[in-house]
């Protein structure tokens, strides 16, 4: 039987059951598909050494076997802070204005990744599946390959692919592509993500896409195909229905003391379009003055990415709209917008999804966004909250029952903050059953499954993978 191993920027360890903090549903679907295949999760500690060694801290935790490295301060402020998170991310989220190209970003990127490569390589058997994730680890594939790595290998690119008119402003995009193409699986979120990459090879690479997503590239065959991930739902639903959710729940709608609740929970980032958010629930405060009184928008959204200046932004813009707002609409026992940065375990969310009359979830882009299928997963089914959901999230192509909305339209998203306020129950409760079957049916272990099933599949043998490799590094 193949083991699988998980490449992945960080690791997130198994908690015994019953540990404080609960996993999120990624984790736990792969940390039982490691149990399964005997499998080991590598990737980057989160710590930082002062001289990079190589040293793999192996773990053990609830079955599943961990291996770490620990970066130095200049991989971790090019790799990560820069060419990832200041490059790749903004530009993957169509904000090319706040794209930074910078070559030391681009040199400490591949000197990770290559880092990464030589680290991973000893704990990669014969037989081994290896599924790499995310847009930190993208020419990964190719560098295992340049070191005999000929297992089979499959890329999850989480976040959205840009189009090739955005994608092409990268230097030295055409050398990212070619590394990707070392990995025999290559999937996205959306069939959308999915059409922008496959349009990048035929108009800038000149390859032919078959009919099934098979592309042809130096005597090898490459699956793209679009994953679209889902939540635990057993998991989820069982903290929705804990006395931790339940406590929760009764806590904030004793807060609100009769009024409706609308919620959003984002980690702060410019992609989630929060400002656009609190702007046009002003409008609707505006638009509505008989409701204004008896609505609350509770905004979590937990501090990331601190060390990135445009992060830095966000959060000062966010909290000067906050004052803004709630000065011009707030009395003495009433404030429009609870807005908190810190974070919450999943079955205080659980309850606070439940507690809440509509869920906000309008990202500007969004690979494909987990908070709306949690709102679904969590709601009562006699008495169902209303999700509004941005076009542009990826899970607004599997949630067609959502209220989508274009959030830069203030007045759009304020018009559909009223409607879903004055939605009739019948109405509500034919939306979440049908949102409810999607996000039960297409969960996150249906999801592990396909990508795991695809990878499974033989194809060409990787006569030609180290030629792509040897050009990467190539200046």
């Amino acid at each position: 039987m193949s083991r699988l191993i998980v490449i992945s920027n960080r690791v997130s360890v198994p908690k015994a059951a019953g540990a404080a903090g609960a996993q999120g549903g990624l984790a736990v679907a792969l940390n039982s598909a490691l149990r399964e295949h005997r499998g080991i999760w590598f990737g980057w500690s989160g710590q930082e050494t002062q001289e990079f060694t190589g040293h793999l801290d192996m773990q053990r935790n609830d079955g599943v076997t961990t291996a770490t490295i620990d970066l130095e301060p200049q991989d971790i402020e090019e790799y990560y802070n820069g060419y990832a998170n200041r490059t790749l991310w903004p530009l993957f989220h169509y904000r090319i204005d706040l794209t930074e190209y910078d070559r030391n970003f681009g040199e400490g990127y591949e000197r990770v990744n290559a880092r990464f490569a030589a680290s991973a390589r000893p704990l990669i058997e014969q037989d081994d599946l290896v599924w790499v994730h995310d847009y930190h680890l993208l020419p990964l594939g190719s560098l295992l390959r340049a070191k005999g790595v000929n297992n089979r290998m499959g890329l999850f690119l989480h976040t959205p692919w840009p189009p090739t008119r955005l994608l092409v402003s990268l230097p030295f995009h055409e050398r990212l592509v070619e590394s990707m193409l070392a990995y025999d699986v290559i999937g996205f979120q959306t069939d959308e993500w999915l059409g922008s990459f496959l349009h990048y090879l035929e108009k800038e690479m000149g390859l032919a896409i078959g009919p099934d997503g098979i592309v042809e590239y130096q005597g090898r065959r490459i699956l793209a195909k679009a994953f679209p991930i889902g939540i635990d739902y057993a998991e989820f639903t069982q903290g929705a229905n804990s006395a931790e959710a339940a406590e929760a729940h009764d806590r904030l709608k004793a807060s609100v003391r009769g009024r409706k609740m609308l919620i959003g929970v984002d980690r702060l980032d410019y992609s989630k379009g929060l400002g656009e958010r609190f702007e046009s629930f002003s409008r609707f405060l505006a638009d509505n003055p008989d409701q204004a009184s008896q609505v609350v928008l509770l905004q979590i959204a937990p501090p990331s990415r601190g060390d990135v200046a445009s992060y830095q932004q966000i959060r000062e813009d966010l909290e000067r709209k906050t004052g803004h707002i709630n000065g011009a609409h707030a009395d003495v026992a009433f404030v429009p917008i609870r807005y908190v940065n810190r974070g919450y375990p999943r079955r205080q969310l659980a309850g606070y999804y439940r507690a809440s009359e509509v869920g906000l979830v309008t990202p500007l882009r969004d690979g494909m966004n987990l908070v709306a299928k949690e709102y679904v997963a969590a709601q009562k089914p006699d008495n169902p909250g209303v999700l509004i959901l941005s076009q542009f999230a990826g899970a607004a192509l599997q949630m067609e029952d959502a209220l989508l909305v274009n959030p830069h339209s203030l007045e759009h998203v304020s018009e559909t903050i009223k409607r879903a306020l004055d939605m009739p129950i019948t109405e509500r409760r034919k939306r979440h059953e049908r949102l409810l079957a999607s996000v039960r049916d297409e969960d996150v272990v249906h999801w592990r499954n396909e990508f795991v099933s695809a990878l499974f599949q033989k194809s060409a043998p990787h006569s030609d993978a180290s030629q792509t490799s040897d050009t990467l590094l190539q200046r």
